[in-house]
């Protein structure tokens, strides 16, 4: 086990009961034939309309229906990626009119992690359970990362519901080079799958930053936006042992039922943490044994504001998701696959000694895609053998070669077609961690209220704005009042 995990991939089922009854191949399968010059497999054949992500309908589009085809799906069967909305919050809102409407197409639906609950609590999505094999319903049970397949999964019956696409998976990225000018040795050390304190990050930290006169230690995300309540501060609250809802048994309801715990101890303690890395010990607030690493601006960054200066050098220290490293790689003079580190979030309770259950240890908040199913669709037979096409192993590596988007079962990190896979594959035994050990958000109908709640009252207290006790009193007032008002209808 990795020291400080929390090991939510171990062997939890994902259903509450059985119902009876290389990288180079990749690339090489793409000068095969072409699928059916007008079309796979013209007319006759059903046609599947995948709602896609629209960056890679656009660019890679023919490349992913034809790695589809050179991997079996017949070509009696169209397939089609309709590109959606660029935000994740425009293409929930499109599916939710399309549901609605009972409209048939599009059949499938490429559907965030951090949505998908909510469409299977209000019943709008195609319950698999009696369309995929037994085999493929164990093999997502027992193969793929089981964060993700709890994010795809109901609450209430353990029904399957989906199929995870692909896994968005936060790690620390960080300058290898001016960590090892500095004196330290990461590859000796293992860094790349180990995660190390919150503790020891600051003085490592801190310590490269004085070494290199480098002007900033830790960049992050802590805007007043939905990714800090999901994810950044998830992540820094979790890896301190605490939680929202009392532990990940709550993360999914019941709503109004499950505990309020977020100003509880462990959370005060994560978040006298931040104020320290932004303020540092000057602020009255400030945790004993931090330092000032990070600058004020991680209060108005989300994702690319943080990575920019990262890319320009500035950065010693970086959070964020695999999209940055291929990204910062091709943009910046300092950085290669040699001089690029990436290793796990750091922690500072472990699983042993966190307050709520299933968390502490490194907590990386996850991300990520899955495949769900228009149950008014007129092509269910042949969108399950798209599913089924899906889950096989060269497919899900050449849409990482393709895409850069991570395999969904962990198995496949060790495999040498994903490591070779250039330049993400070289970090894959920190992603691999991070996926056994992500923590989802805690995702249902009213979350979205929720996370507005949090992000303001979070950004307010990390800018100095409110004390940490009266903030995160002020939270657990309004979560709470959330909470009671869907059990009181």
């Amino acid at each position: 086990m990795v020291s400080g995990s929390n090991a939510q991939g171990a062997s939890t089922s994902r259903r509450t009961f059985l119902r009876a009854a290389g990288a180079s191949g990749a690339a090489a399968s793409f000068a095969g034939c072409i699928y059916g010059a007008s079309g796979a497999g013209g007319s006759s054949g059903a046609t599947v309309i995948w709602a896609f992500d629209p960056t890679q309908a656009q660019e890679n589009g023919e490349k992913i229906k034809q790695l589809f085809y050179d991997n079996g799906l017949s070509n009696d069967i169209t397939l089609e990626l309709e590109a959606g909305s660029a935000k994740t919050g425009g293409r929930q809102r499109s599916y939710q009119t399309i549901l609605n409407a009972k409209m048939p197409n599009p059949d499938m639906f490429m559907m965030d992690c951090g949505w998908t609950i909510p469409f299977i609590q209000r019943k709008q999505l195609l319950n698999l359970e009696n369309e995929l094999p037994e085999a493929r319903l164990k093999e997502v049970e027992n193969e793929y990362f089981n964060t993700s397949v709890r994010t795809t999964t109901d609450p209430e019956t353990g029904d399957l519901y989906g199929v995870p696409l692909f896994p968005d998976l936060p790690t620390m990225q960080y300058r290898k080079d001016l960590v090892k000018q500095a004196g330290y040795r990461p590859d000796e050390e293992k860094w790349g799958a180990n995660p190390m304190t919150w503790k020891r990050f600051n003085k490592v930290t801190s310590d490269v930053m004085q070494q290199t006169n480098t002007e900033m230690g830790f960049s992050f995300q802590f805007d007043a936006y939905s990714g800090l309540a999901c994810c950044d501060f998830n992540e820094f609250l979790s890896s301190w042992g605490g939680a929202y809802f009392g532990g990940v048994d709550n993360l999914f309801g019941p709503i109004g039922e499950r505990p309020v715990t977020i100003a509880k101890k462990p959370v005060q303690q994560a978040t006298r943490m931040v104020r320290t890395f932004i303020h540092g010990q000057e602020d009255p607030q400030s945790l004993p044994g931090y330092s000032k690493i990070a600058p004020n601006n991680v209060l108005t960054w989300t994702e690319e504001p943080s990575r920019q200066p990262f890319a320009a050098g500035d950065v010693v220290m970086h959070r964020n998701w695999p999209y940055a490293i291929p990204l910062t790689i091709s943009e910046a003079d300092w950085a290669t696959p040699e001089t690029y580190g990436v290793m796990p979030l750091p922690y500072a309770e472990t699983s042993k000694s966190a307050t709520e259950k299933g968390v502490g240890g490194t907590s990386p908040a996850l991300g990520g895609w899955h495949t769900t199913v228009n149950p008014k669709t007129n092509n269910k037979e042949a969108v399950m053998e798209v599913i089924k096409t899906q889950m096989k192993k060269d497919v899900q590596i050449g849409i990482f070669e393709i895409t850069g988007w991570l395999p969904p079962k962990p198995g496949l990190f060790d495999s040498q077609a994903a490591r070779s896979v250039e330049p993400t594959g070289k970090y894959l035994d920190a992603f691999k961690t991070a996926g056994e050990n992500a923590i989802s958000r805690p995702v249902t109908v009213i979350w979205s209220p929720e996370s507005k709640a949090t992000y303001q009252e979070v950004n307010a207290i990390a800018s100095q704005e409110s004390s940490v006790e009266q903030g995160l009193s002020n939270l657990d007032r309004r979560i709470t009042k959330i909470e009671n008002s869907v059990t009181a209808q």
